[in-house]
């Protein structure tokens, strides 16, 4: 099993045990113990659920400082379409970016740039038929990581195209070290993020063995310096930086990919539990006649994301109107770029996550008893006990991890017994 970077952080003194975020997680990976929330670092996707739910500000997401690009002699900044929809009244997307340069970077190259390179290499393989259909987004690294935790015999379904993100990236770097003559290590790349599972996959990626980027920066934590520069700006020296057209742009909202492969037959959702539920009726095969399947871990898309600072909705409808006057697409493919962005590594499922012991034989044991403390326990998933479902907590009772008692039903039962044997023997 990978060691994975989680940038999704729990703040201990902060956590009362309110159970909100063990309802929430998708992927169960949270518990309450003593009192407190507890991550399992093995089956959390960094989704930022638990941060959006938290009514006491337990969870944080850590992302880069500004100051780190300052390590590097030369800094490209990578800012995501989602980063448009922050700005009140911004009607021209080279102000934000000629904004990034005013705080320190050295160049900008656009997300959606790449994004648009991958719509086009999507709308190719989907055309040569060369990938299983329906073909489910890997733009989300959330999604993928729930996929590849979850619903493992969707897999081969996952598009195996390097994200946006790292598209970008690598050609960003390329032509920084071309333009400078600088090494490699001399060039920082860092990612304007709006949400933690991207900041996860820049430390631990899933498609590479390594990745382009230095680091990623939160929208939130980058946005009150932003907004300062692009106000004091010479609106007489925005530089033209822009190269994208609204298919680009437009992976910012939910559905914004999905249009980008201009075919009729796609799905779009987004949300957390939205996605849980077309992955399922995917798995038991009940959607069928759709040839792509854009899933989004956050409502609305990027924009909803958890380190961004806009409600998504206004956010959304400032991205339709920057859209409105742009170009369909500005970015095509040359001869070797398909090859260039495809994934290094298959998606495979991590079985060691589940695994109760190494010892097959006592693993069924295990598996026998976790079954019979199941059936016993009362099945209302109330997450009284600290654990997320019943099945959960029989599994953590086999591990050791918890007891019979934690169930308050449970316990009320044994308390019940007492009282009768103390009352028949007064």
């Amino acid at each position: 099993m990978g060691t994975y970077f989680h940038s999704v952080e729990l703040e201990v003194d902060k956590c009362c045990g309110c159970t909100n975020c063990l309802k929430r997680c998708p992927t169960e990976a949270i518990r309450i113990r003593d009192g407190k929330a507890h991550i399992l670092s093995e089956r959390c996707i960094d989704c930022g659920e638990c941060i959006r739910v938290c009514p006491h500000h337990a969870k944080k997401a850590h992302s880069s400082e500004l100051d780190e690009i300052k390590k590097y002699k030369y800094n490209v900044a990578l800012p995501a379409p989602a980063l448009y929809g922050q700005f009140n009244n911004l009607d021209n997307v080279n102000i934000a970016l000629t904004g990034l340069k005013a705080i320190g970077f050295n160049d900008v190259f656009e997300v959606s740039r790449a994004a648009e390179l991958v719509s086009e290499a999507t709308r190719q393989l989907i055309k040569d038929n060369k990938i299983k259909t329906p073909v489910i987004s890997s733009a989300c690294p959330a999604i993928v990581r729930l996929i590849k935790i979850r619903f493992p015999e969707l897999c081969e379904n996952v598009l195996p195209l390097l994200a946006p993100i790292e598209t970008a990236a690598r050609i960003a770097r390329k032509e920084a070290i071309e333009r400078t003559g600088l090494k490699s290590e001399e060039i920082g790349v860092f990612f304007i993020t709006p949400c933690p599972a991207k900041v996860t996959e820049i430390h631990t990626p899933n498609s590479v063995e390594k990745t382009a980027c230095n680091g990623a920066i939160a929208i939130s934590r980058i946005y009150p310096e932003l907004t300062k520069a692009m106000d004091h700006l010479d609106y007489k020296n925005i530089e033209p930086l822009s190269r994208s057209g609204l298919i680009g742009i437009g992976w910012a909202t939910s559905g914004g990919e999905s249009a980008g492969i201009l075919r009729d037959k796609y799905l779009a959702a987004d949300g957390i539990e939205n996605v849980i539920r077309i992955l399922e009726e995917l798995e038991d095969e009940h959607i069928r006649d759709v040839d792509f399947v854009e899933l989004n871990a956050c409502s609305g898309g990027c924009v909803g994301g958890v380190l961004t600072v806009e409600n998504p909705y206004v956010a959304q409808a400032r991205i339709q109107k920057l859209r409105k006057y742009l170009p369909v697409t500005v970015n095509h493919l040359k001869d070797d770029d398909m090859d260039n962005m495809k994934w290094e590594n298959e998606l495979k499922f991590d079985a060691d996550i589940f695994r109760l012991s190494d010892d097959i034989v006592k693993a069924m044991e295990m598996m026998d008893k976790m079954e019979k403390i199941f059936n016993d326990l009362p099945h209302l998933d109330c997450g009284s006990c600290g654990s997320p479902t019943c099945r959960a907590m029989a599994e953590d009772i086999v591990k050791g991890n918890a007891k019979e008692t934690d169930c308050i039903h449970k316990l009320k039962e044994q308390i019940h017994q007492v009282y009768a044997k103390l009352k028949d023997t007064l």
